[in-house]
């Protein structure tokens, strides 16, 4: 059964597909997409990063590891 999610926010767009039956390169995927922002001066046009969810669950491991300590 295939997996499909999206969420977004005022800069970014996250999206994963998943699909548990298929052996096939980019079946598994996540997405993160920048969003034109017509008023901030952070985003400068539309970029997108595409990895497999092995990738993903190894940047998730990452964060995880250093969000989770005191602040700054």
């Amino acid at each position: 059964m295939s997996y499909t999610k999206s969420k977004s926010t005022k800069r970014f767009s996250f999206g994963i597909s998943r699909n548990p039956t298929a052996k096939q390169a980019g079946s598994n995927i996540v997405t993160i997409a920048t969003l034109p922002a017509e008023d901030s001066h952070y985003s400068v046009g539309q970029t997108s990063l595409t990895m497999t969810v092995r990738e993903a669950v190894a940047l998730q491991g990452f964060l995880n590891e250093n969000l989770a300590g005191p602040s700054l």
